[in-house]
């Protein structure tokens, strides 16, 4: 049964993304660190998966994975390709992004989410050894992405694959996510998990406040900062997860919408950046300037119509490679079973046969 807490999280992490993608509001990165948790939820949902079915896990998880960025391929690579992407044998990265596919230059602005597919698909592929590991050494197995993170901010240990960049950054989010699955969060007292994550908290504001990037505090600039804020969040807001949620039901609008994003978070995720980088230029053709709030607000507006359309269209995609049975919006309820007629035994009449007849 699925833990609707974990849902909403999902949600609130996606709709946060958008809204953060439209408007490059800084604040949002710190109120609500929604890449790592993103990782945390899909490693839990990993360790569970690997649980239930071993290795093969990887494959199914694959499935799931892949057939919404093929789609999003098959529109905008041939694009890309009559706008000055030149064609080499790296194409086919957009069949299985294990490294960044080639893009020009609008792509690249339009499709530069991928990262999350290419770090997802790598996490999913170690986690089988990941899995096998952090349950025989937790903390030091826990410890190796921030580790390497630190590495690399200190200059100690040279990169430039964005990969093993990203490892550091984000996998701890993801070994979390396992922790949370085996309930070794669940089971961390208060005494150690609130310490720990107000520790993680401070160290991280630190860090964050006296290495500042081009945007100022945003996360996204600031790799280690990010890494030790976003699991304090983490420790929080999934270490005390309720084991289920029912209020999130009571609103049947509420409920609708984050089962509707749920189920195409791929969808939203891979669609909604080319809608931004399209509707960008209006902003100042019609005259606003880029920090005019009626502005921005429009273009969130905008860009969640475009993502629902896109999503009525393709995203019946992830029912397919989930498979379930594809539907336009998911969801809905399950239609009532009509209470069959009841059936009531005629009058014995001496002598005569029984008969039965329908009740009106």
């Amino acid at each position: 049964m699925r833990n609707r807490y974990l849902d909403l999280l999902r949600f609130l992490a996606i709709v946060r993304v958008v809204v953060y993608h439209v408007t490059g509001l800084a604040s949002l990165t710190l109120v609500f660190p929604a890449m790592s948790v993103m990782f945390a939820l899909a490693g839990s949902l990993m360790a569970a998966s690997l649980d239930r079915s071993g290795v093969p896990a990887v494959g199914r998880r694959l499935r799931r994975l892949l057939p919404s960025l093929w789609v999003v391929a098959a529109v905008f690579v041939p694009a890309m390709l009559l706008t000055g992407l030149v064609f080499t044998p790296r194409v086919v990265l957009w069949l299985f992004p294990v490294a960044d596919p080639p893009a020009n230059y609008w792509g690249g602005l339009a499709l530069s989410p991928i990262w999350y597919l290419r770090d997802y698909l790598w996490f999913v592929l170690v986690s089988p050894v990941a899995l096998w590991l952090f349950r025989r050494a937790p903390l030091p197995t826990l410890a190796a992405p921030y580790l390497l993170l630190i590495a690399i901010e200190a200059d100690l240990f040279t990169t430039t694959s964005a990969v093993l960049q990203h490892f550091g950054l984000y996998f701890g989010a993801w070994l979390l996510g396992f922790a949370h699955h085996d309930g070794l969060l669940r089971r961390l007292a208060g005494r150690v998990l609130v310490p720990a994550a107000l520790l993680l908290a401070g160290v991280g504001a630190g860090w964050i406040l006296t290495h500042p990037g081009p945007r100022g505090y945003d996360l996204n600039d600031i790799p280690l900062g990010n890494a030790l804020w976003s699991a304090a969040f983490i420790l929080v807001v999934i270490g005390r997860a309720p084991a289920t949620a029912a209020w999130v039901d009571r609103n049947l609008i509420v409920s609708r919408l984050v089962t509707i994003v749920n189920r195409r978070a791929l969808t939203v995720y891979l669609w909604h950046m080319p809608f931004v980088v399209a509707l960008t230029p209006l902003v100042g053709l019609v005259g606003w300037s880029s920090r005019d709030p009626w502005g921005l607000a429009i273009r969130v507006v905008l860009v969640f119509l475009l993502v629902g359309v896109v999503t009525l269209l393709v995203g019946w995609v992830e029912d397919v490679a989930a498979r379930r049975r594809p539907e336009l919006v998911p969801g809905r309820r399950p239609a009532r079973p009509v209470p069959a007629t009841p059936v009531v035994p005629a009058p014995r009449t001496p002598g005569a046969d029984t008969v039965e007849i329908r009740a009106r």
